[in-house]
């Protein structure tokens, strides 16, 4: 099976030439590069053109809306698909059941879903939602019964614990119904994902972390009786990436990014993210425990970016090569969605694409399936005269 590989739409503070802190509810600080649609157009259409399949756009306070975003970004780029981040509780399930199916018709099937439930009572407050993190949970998993069965054409009447819905039904189905994309590592997290996820996601962790979430999850949806035969579900990891022609290269773009972060903004992030419910926040700081040594916790993966990001701050560095044997070694141990991004997400998305995207097809574990990018020569009368 060929590998999927997806970009990041850096709405979330904006893009930069270093580190964009942030997330969790720290505030990302400032970037050189607004998150406005001319940029995030550039982003877009370097992902496709380099054989991305969907981009991530994410959600929260410190975020533009995700919806909003995508919507406008499809029509300023051609094919890449959006894996678009959302909430459940704060959108209800109908509208949000009617939302994607729009999109996506409107779009011809670009639309992917990232369900978050939220790690952050605090912030969640502010969307009017005064749920625990275990509720939201439980509220998550009504809310993915119901759009399932909406998409599927039925009319639905509903009572659960906290959502109800009576005699409803779609008047446009979704065509493709978009897969959902869902992450946590909470014990209420991985039931949730058990039953519902068609892909699950982690956070970037050393690979026999990776094994044991895998295994973990494989577990508990065998147990909740889900026909994994009829059903299957597929695995990805969100990492960053830092990526050059040499190792030398790639290490020194990360010490760079590492001289660029204020050891007071790494203090401040740092006690800001302690506080999050998070589980999956939880494990990546202990990656690091917010000290600038050793933060190569695995050979070519390193901690340093989430000394001062709140989610995904592990990346993968090294020369194309060693990138692509990371990758190859996740892969083995049945991820099938790597979900990457880079400072800046531009350059980033050409590095990337350039550089270990071609090693991974010549290993036979990626394929491009875009159109097929006319190259002129680069001198137009080099062959007059032979």
């Amino acid at each position: 099976m060929s590998l999927k590989f997806h970009w990041f739409l850096p709405t979330n503070g904006g893009d930069g030439r270093h580190v964009v802190g942030g997330g969790h509810g720290v505030n990302p600080g400032q970037a050189g590069r607004p998150a406005d649609v001319a940029y995030l157009t550039q982003v877009a259409r370097a992902a496709e053109d380099n054989g991305f399949e969907a981009a991530l756009t994410p959600t929260g306070a410190w975020c533009e809306d995700a919806w909003l975003t995508t919507a406008m970004l499809s029509q300023t780029s051609e094919r890449l698909k959006f894996l678009v981040a959302f909430r459940p509780g704060i959108v209800a399930p109908y509208l949000a059941a009617q939302m994607a199916a729009t999109f996506q018709n409107l779009t011809d099937g670009r639309l992917l879903l990232n369900v978050v439930t939220g790690g952050e009572s605090h912030e969640q407050r502010m969307f009017g939602d005064f749920l625990d993190k275990d509720e939201r949970y439980e509220r998550c998993g009504e809310f993915l019964e119901i759009v399932r069965r909406l998409w599927t054409g039925e009319t639905v009447d509903f009572t659960g614990k906290h959502l109800a819905v009576e005699a409803a039904k779609l008047g446009q189905i979704p065509d493709p119904v978009p897969d959902i994309y869902f992450g946590g590592s909470s014990p209420a997290a991985g039931l949730v994902a058990a039953e519902h996820a068609d892909v699950y996601l982690t956070w970037g962790e050393p690979p026999q972390a990776v094994a044991e979430k895998i295994a973990w999850v494989r577990r508990l949806a065998e147990e909740s009786g889900r026909d994994l035969d009829a059903r299957p579900i597929r695995f990805g990891i969100r990492m960053h990436v830092i990526t050059r022609d040499t190792a030398e290269e790639a290490w020194a773009e990360a010490d760079r990014l590492l001289q660029g972060i204020d050891p007071a903004a790494i203090k401040k992030v740092q006690e800001g993210l302690r506080r999050s419910e998070s589980e999956g926040q939880r494990r990546m700081l202990d990656l690091h425990s917010g000290s600038t040594d050793d933060l190569e916790i695995y050979p070519n993966v390193w901690a340093g970016v989430g000394l001062v990001r709140g989610g995904a701050g592990t990346a993968l560095v090294g020369s194309h090569e060693q990138v692509a044997d990371r990758i190859a070694e996740y892969a083995d141990l049945g991820l099938s969605e790597f979900v990457l991004s880079a400072y800046p997400h531009l350059e980033g998305a050409y590095w990337f694409g350039e550089g270990v995207l071609p090693i991974l097809a010549e290993r036979g574990l990626w394929k491009y399936d875009g159109p097929r990018r006319r190259v002129s020569a680069s001198v137009p009368f080099g062959a007059v005269g032979r």
